[in-house]
């Protein structure tokens, strides 16, 4: 990424932050997404603690769906409002993207550091590897934030929006989600959690990154 772009980088990310923190909609739609499905859960165990495998997918659905209720707006809002052909006109692709993908890792980093913790707390799941579990978090959010990011932008124009998202992102974050899953299982103690995981997800991350960086050009520029 050029030394140049970093300038743009922080306006835009910083312009979102603004944004985020006075219109709150895409915050308070996650954490009560999250918040509402751990109440379920808590009430529905009564204090008994849930099986690791059953924990990691627990835990990996409530953070995917969550991201699903906030990840989308990043591109929606900006075409709502009618401010889209403005910053077409006035902001580079790359500085757009990567100040978006800036600020919706940074969302989904909040909320992973708000409910990992109370999830643990509510299900009575131990972390036996913490440097393990740290790292499939950060990963898996990264790979989230990647995503959605260039899907957002994606169905940014779309006439039938309802679901589409949806639709579109699982079959792409797949393969972030599911090794998640078996490495957040074998950091609670639900069995061996091979490194080799770790490093297909920060791969695969990699690979969601460079893609969206060269597929970004052609959707800002389409028109």
């Amino acid at each position: 990424m050029k030394s140049s772009l970093w300038p743009g980088i922080k306006l835009v990310f910083t312009k979102e932050v603004t944004l985020g923190l006075r219109f709150k909609a895409a915050w308070w739609a996650m954490l009560m997404f999250a918040l509402t499905t751990l109440a379920c859960v808590s009430m529905a165990l009564q204090g008994a603690p849930l099986e690791p495998n059953l924990a990691a997918a627990l835990l990996w659905i409530i953070l995917f769906f969550a991201s699903m209720a906030g990840a989308d707006r990043s591109f929606a809002d900006e075409d709502m409002a009618g401010t889209l052909p403005t910053l077409k006109l006035y902001g580079a692709a790359q500085m757009v993207l990567w100040g978006k993908l800036l600020y919706t890792g940074f969302l989904l980093l909040c909320l992973t550091v708000f409910i990992a913790p109370l999830f643990l707390l509510l299900t009575g799941a131990e972390v036996v590897q913490s440097g393990v579990f740290l790292w499939t978090l950060l990963l898996g959010t990264l790979g989230i934030s990647a995503a959605g990011t260039l899907i957002a932008a994606l169905t940014c124009g779309a006439q039938v929006k309802s679901g589409l998202f949806s639709i579109l992102m699982l079959p792409v974050i797949l393969p972030v989600f599911l090794p998640a899953i078996f490495l957040t299982a074998g950091a609670l103690g639900g069995g061996s959690a091979p490194l080799s995981y770790l490093v297909g997800m920060a791969l695969y991350d990699g690979v969601l990154l460079m893609g969206a960086s060269v597929l970004f050009d052609y959707l800002w520029y389409e028109d």
